[in-house]
């Protein structure tokens, strides 16, 4: 199933009030999981700050894990995945570790 966005300032909000977070290295997801949702599936939103690097490593840090959160059996609701620093110098394999350990912490 595709993965949709998230946009709208009303999940922010929901992930920030009421979410759960789980870390791994330097990839935190907050994830607020939607039980009733028939048919609904993953939304995903990227955090890369400018402590990252430029606009095009940020770019490519947002690529990467975009492509791993694809490939990642994510349950329905909205996801926001936040990158450290760290994270430019992982390689894919380990991205890969990282975001389905901390997918994994947060939705339990």
């Amino acid at each position: 199933m595709a993965i949709g966005r998230v946009r709208d300032q009303r999940t922010f909000r929901a992930l920030r009030r009421s979410g759960t977070r789980g870390r791994s290295g330097p990839v935190v997801v907050t994830a607020l999981l939607d039980a009733d949702a028939t048919g609904a599936g993953a939304r995903v939103g990227y955090s890369v700050g400018r402590r990252v690097g430029p606009a095009v490593v940020r770019n490519r840090v947002r690529r990467r894990m975009r492509a791993v959160a694809r490939e990642l059996e994510l349950a329905p609701g909205a996801y926001l995945v936040t990158a450290d620093p760290e994270v430019v110098g992982l390689d894919f394999v380990d991205l890969q570790r990282h975001l389905a350990s901390a997918v994994r912490r947060a939705t339990g």
